[in-house]
């Protein structure tokens, strides 16, 4: 989690314009208007202070009482102390505080956290062709994703990035109805951005810059290009025959072209402050939006308690309020333990590859092709002609001969490597390619093939104009036998083609965050899995950076990360609010996990999926070294494009599963009542807080985690029809060895639509003691509709 990196911020102080004056007993005004930011006097007391953020739980109408008397408490002290003012989705503030001021608050009444301001960071086209591809359709609906005057055009995504490149053709308002009379959001001025930037596409645009930092992201606009990307996979409009360089050739799409997108930008140079994250929450919140995409997480090693994380408090606040969210897992893989956002109100998306491939073969001075793998635009002549040398015997004299065979920088003699391609041993990952590669670079080398037994499919480093390829050991060995043949090897290396259909796919990269949760073992996290390696969308128009010789800058760029899976499912969940506006948040989450990827053919009678977590070849999906994955890798399964619009059943998760888990984590019930909006009167936190009890939040999957101590572990469903009204459902357990699963009862029943039913799912150990976690399902059919729940057995 977030809260645990603490680092020292920018010295900057505030003051603002406010209808109320400032005075030692006043109630601050609830009409706050824009902050103006000025610097420090530098003062000793001034540069002990950084930013806290000052938790306050549940907004009302008016500021609270508590809320105003706190923060005019810090006022008092020292006027420009303030930051930002969170007051619609939730109550706190920022400020400069210094650690006794800080020391100070966490007492004062209604405060539920003071913490300092966390930096997050961002989660760093062919994908939903894929996904076309391994959905199978349903053959009575097959959702509208390409037209601009479907209903979606009343539903708003907010994009919680680096900002928005207006000028994209993704981002065209042709066609477009009118903003949604219920917007309340706004269009941001800056000193290159208006009101003219914003469309009937996109409606609203805010930024939360650093005062201190460079004045040139003062603004709405994108320079960074990652919200730019992001915000087109999930709602860009479709844009024919586009490119990057001629890579990955095709039309863009994404997710739900019809909806409208509102820009929250919090990103600066990639880093993510806290407390800009928390205020566009807020006024995500109060603008309106329907679905929340971030692509911002903390490091996995960087943990706090709950009510210390921004994107879980912002979250929390936000699902309360009806709107889903949904946010990218981390990049941390591929250790256990390091999925992040993992709250059970937020849904947490990984990233899986796609079927298309990069391949950049070399040949060999006689005239053998070795297949390699890369993105590059190589201007070296497809004849082999280019000296060919392993990095050993391009040691510099004081040098490492291990160093040089791994292409470390400053091992190379220049004089041995100038005009050269370089082979560069990558067992050894202390350096990234992209380093080693500029070492060779350095001393005037031509090219790098670098050894790494590379996974088709995944993800691909963009080299540009510099010659590089990837290629197994095994291909290798045959280069090497080629350069002792002869005492001038030769080769070249081509530049890269994209390929199709590449098979296996999808792959869980490496690079993917893994479960299980470091919140609780019994919430099975991730959530679901999403096209994240090598994804084709938008981008800035003045990147200038890696572009190919002789070449315009691309209006699209192909990234790879948990950032890019996140706006696949943002999308999808958009389109599904729009044509079922009245399904809840957690209904359309449960409808994408329990309706994932197909294994059964087209021509089944049953409308779409069996629910197994299949690839391309119809064999189980694998991890980037070929093991089988599991759901600590993908959660309930790869999502599916079809399905989820008609589910059959779904496992909606209330406001009271989420104070039960507020209770089970440690808050005692008048933190609860402070934190949530929507406590029923008569709400206690349960006599028995044992974690084991997280258990039967009415999640789609269900996770334990004591069964070797209990040995009987029974927890409850509930699942709501939204199919057939008059229908029986039957189950098929899947359960490993060792574990024994009954279901009471073992028929479900429906004779109405939206009609609730629950069920009882007994887990029994068979096995003496468990020596790994183990995995299973439950899946639930009426010979129509088929609804699957992953579980996990975690050992002791």
């Amino acid at each position: 989690m977030a809260g645990l990196l603490y680092l020292q911020m920018p010295h900057f102080a505030l003051t603002r314009n406010c209808s109320a004056l400032w005075s030692e007993h006043a109630i601050i005004s609830s009409t706050i208007a824009d902050y103006v930011i000025e610097a420090g006097n530098g003062s000793e007391d001034e540069t002990n202070r950084e930013v806290y953020i000052v938790y306050m739980g549940a907004a009302k109408d008016s500021l609270r009482d508590d809320h105003a008397y706190v923060l005019n408490s810090v006022l008092t002290r020292n006027e420009k102390a303030l930051v930002r003012n969170y007051k619609y989705g939730f109550s706190g503030f920022a400020a400069r505080l210094t650690k006794e001021e800080a020391n100070s608050l966490v007492h004062e009444p209604g405060v539920v956290s003071v913490f300092p301001d966390p930096i997050l960071k961002l989660h760093t086209t062919r994908s939903w062709d894929f996904l076309k591809a391994q959905s199978t359709p349903l053959k009575s609906h097959s959702p509208n994703r390409a037209s601009n005057t479907a209903p979606s055009s009343d539903i708003v995504i907010g994009i919680l990035d680096s900002g928005i490149w207006p000028e994209s053709p993704s981002f065209s308002d042709k066609g477009m109805g009118p903003v949604p009379s219920r917007w309340k959001g706004t269009c941001m001025k800056s000193f290159d951005f208006n009101s003219s930037n914003c469309n009937r596409k996109i409606i609203g645009a805010r930024y939360y810059h650093d005062p201190e930092g460079d004045t040139v992201y003062a603004t709405p606009r994108d320079k960074d290009g990652h919200g730019t990307h992001v915000a087109s996979t999930a709602a860009g409009v479709t844009v024919p025959g586009v490119s990057y360089y001629g890579l990955a050739a095709g039309n863009a799409q994404s997710g739900s072209p019809e909806s409208r997108l509102a820009i929250y930008k919090v990103c600066f140079k990639y880093d993510c402050p806290g407390s800009a994250v928390l205020a566009a929450f807020d006024d995500a919140i109060a603008d309106g939006v329907d679905v929340i995409s971030l692509s911002v997480g903390s490091f996995a090693v960087f943990r706090s308690e709950l009510k210390s994380d921004p994107i879980a408090i912002g979250a929390f606040h936000a699902v309360e309020r009806g709107i889903l969210v949904v946010a990218s897992a981390g990049n941390n893989g591929p250790s256990l333990n390091t999925v992040v956002n993992d709250a059970p109100w937020i849904f947490s998306v990984v990233a899986s590859s796609i079927d298309r491939d990069f391949k950049s073969n070399l040949v060999l001075g006689d005239n053998k092709v070795i297949k390699g793998e890369a993105l590059n635009f190589s201007p070296l002549s497809n004849s082999p002609k280019y000296p060919l040398i392993y990095g050993e015997s391009a040691k510099a004299k004081d040098a490492r001969l291990a160093d040089a065979r791994q292409c470390f920088p400053g091992s190379f003699s220049k004089r041995l490597v100038k005009g050269k391609i370089v082979i560069c041993d990558g067992k050894d990952h202390s350096y990234a390619t992209s380093i080693k590669v500029g070492a060779v670079q350095e001393v005037s080398g031509v090219g790098v093939i670098h050894i790494t037994d590379p996974i088709g499919g995944t993800e691909r480093e963009d080299f540009g104009d510099f010659a590089v390829t990837e290629i197994s050991s095994k291909d290798a060995d045959i280069i090497f036998q080629y350069v002792n043949s002869t005492s001038k090897p030769v080769v070249t290396i081509l530049p890269t083609v994209s390929t199709i259909d590449f098979k296996p796919s999808p792959i869980m990269p490496s690079f993917s965050a893994k479960g299980p949760s470091a919140l609780s073992k019994n919430i099975l996290k991730p959530d679901i899995a999403a096209p994240g390696v090598n994804i084709l969308a938008a981008w800035t128009g003045n990147y200038t950076e890696g572009v190919p010789k002789h070449k315009q800058p691309s209006q699209f760029n192909i990234l790879s990360g948990t950032s890019m899976a996140c706006p696949h499912v943002s999308g999808l969940a958009a389109t599904i609010k729009s044509q079922n506006p009245t399904w809840t948040a957690s209904a359309i989450k449960s409808a994408i996990m329990t309706t994932d990827m197909k294994s059964t053919i087209s021509s089944s009678p049953i409308f779409f999926n069996v629910a197994t977590q299949k690839n391309n070849l119809k064999a189980p999906i694998t991890t980037e070294t070929g093991s089988i994955a599991t759901p600590y890798d993908y959660g309930a399964g790869q999502m599916t494009l079809y399905g989820p619009f008609h589910p059959g059943l779904v496992y909606e998760s209330s406001t009271i599963d989420y104070l039960n888990y507020l209770c089970y984590v440690g808050l005692n019930i008048t933190m609860v009542k402070i934190i949530s909006r929507s406590v029923p009167n008569n709400f206690n936190c349960p006599k028995d807080l044992s974690s084991h009890h997280i258990s039967n939040i009415n999640y789609p999957s269900i996770a334990i985690s004591d069964l070797e101590g209990k040995k009987v572990v029974q927890v409850t469903r509930i699942v709501t029809n939204i199919g057939e009204d008059e229908t029986i459902y039957s189950p098929l357990i899947d359960a490993p060895n060792g574990i024994k699963v009954n279901l009471i009862p073992n028929k479900l029943h429906f004779t109405k639509n939206n009609k609730k039913l629950s069920y009882q799912v007994i887990f029994s150990i068979t096995s003496t003691v468990l020596t790994e976690d183990l995995f299973g399902s439950i899946t639930w059919s009426n010979g129509k509709y088929i609804v699957r729940s992953p579980f996990v057995i975690a050992k002791s």
